[in-house]
């Protein structure tokens, strides 16, 4: 790359562009991509040390990817232990206690200008290999450290033909994984943020504003390519007699292991969000399977839930797009013919879930209904389940 100024600008885009980044992945794919142009290579890729399992994981690879090479790989990774140049630096501190140098590998197994002469690197049989069976001639790796500890590494390459990086080359790539580690750091601490947010901290199951929010964006996509929706409302019985017989110590230990059922459950529909609506209201939400696979899982959710010790079962309340019960424009309709499905398998006693719209029934619901958990709690008292046949 060019001079100082660019090498500046390089910096500061690459710091900008992962500060902007939403999630993990797109903070993956700024670095990588960040990097790649800052340091004129065709591809790189951003991995990380994976210590109790021994090896380093790839956790995207951009720019131009060989054949085989995924953008966000599920399973690509190497032992640590056949990279002797990665082992010197993730299992050894640093001399001198400083940042750890980048280094440059060959395709043509000559140690580049970032190489052993600084530090005399182990060459490696498995980097150059890679590099010749994918058209690559060179390959800069810089470590990136963050808390103090090896977190994994920064690996930019150029194809056969194109110059070799050099000793200044390997030096803005340390600068780089050091931009990447902040920007590492910063992603890390907005997930903790938002899983504070989403999160149920006893059960540790989604809370009621993520399923909010959820809900919302499956009903649009019912409303634009009629994708089939369905929500399961569940009352865990026989908690408050838990809670004054026992303690509520115990109490907990009973919602947690109904979160565990029906977290277990919940993973039997692809990516459906199992939560916790507050106190012993639960629910699960699936965008996609048809209301009979929905139905079904809510079925051996109660069959489940009849046997964990000290409960006594749960009433449950089924409402999808897939069944008969009118138009669901909004997520708010869809939430209370849940609710008031669940209402009924209370006031019977049900074993097993109460499905809106099926069996004949007409849905109707009141112009009113409680807002929350908690008005819902509040308003239920002893009064009868609410107006729906």
């Amino acid at each position: 790359m060019g001079g100082d100024d660019e090498r500046l600008r390089a910096v500061v885009s690459l710091a900008q562009t992962m500060a902007a980044a939403y999630t993990p992945r797109d903070s993956w794919r700024a670095a990588a991509l960040g990097a790649c142009e800052a340091l004129s290579g065709s591809f790189a890729a951003l991995s990380v040390w994976e210590r109790d399992r021994g090896r380093l994981r790839v956790l995207v690879n951009a720019g131009q990817r060989a054949e085989g090479e995924e953008e966000f790989p599920e399973e690509e990774a190497y032992p640590v232990h056949e990279f002797p140049e990665i082992t010197e630096f993730l299992h050894e501190r640093w001399a001198g206690g400083g940042e750890p140098d980048a280094w440059v590998e060959t395709a043509d197994g000559l140690a580049g200008a970032g190489g052993p002469a600084r530090g005399a690197r182990p060459y490696c049989h498995q980097r150059v290999a890679a590099l010749r069976r994918r058209g690559r001639g060179c390959c800069v790796v810089a470590p990136i450290v963050l808390h103090g500890r090896a977190w994994g590494e920064l690996y930019v390459a150029r194809p056969a033909g194109q110059p070799v990086f050099d000793r200044a080359d390997a030096d803005f790539a340390t600068v780089l994984a050091a931009v990447v580690a902040s920007g590492i750091a910063q992603t890390e601490r907005l997930e903790e943020v938002r899983k504070l947010a989403f999160t149920d901290p006893l059960t540790g199951l989604a809370n009621r504003r993520a399923v909010d929010i959820q809900l919302d964006e499956a009903v649009e996509r019912h409303r634009v390519d009629d994708t089939v929706v369905s929500l399961v409302v569940c009352d865990l019985n026989g908690l408050k007699a838990v809670n004054d017989t026992h303690g509520h110590a115990v109490g907990d230990r009973l919602l947690e292991r109904f979160g565990s059922v029906l977290s277990l459950c919940g993973a039997m529909l692809p990516e459906a969000l199992a939560a916790r609506l507050g106190g012993d209201e639960f629910c699960l939400l699936a965008a996609g399977p048809p209301a009979d696979a929905v139905v079904g899982v809510a079925t051996e959710l109660c069959d489940r839930a009849a046997v964990i010790e000290l409960g006594d079962g749960v009433a449950c309340g089924v409402a999808s797009t897939g069944d008969p019960i009118g138009p669901v424009r909004s997520a708010r309709r869809l939430f209370r013919l849940a609710d008031a499905a669940q209402y009924r398998a209370k006031a019977a006693r049900s074993k097993g879930p109460v499905v809106a719209g099926r069996d004949g029934e007409v849905i109707r619901l009141a112009d009113s209904p409680p807002k929350s958990a908690h008005d819902r709690r509040r308003l239920r008292g002893n009064r009868p389940s609410p107006p729906v046949p």
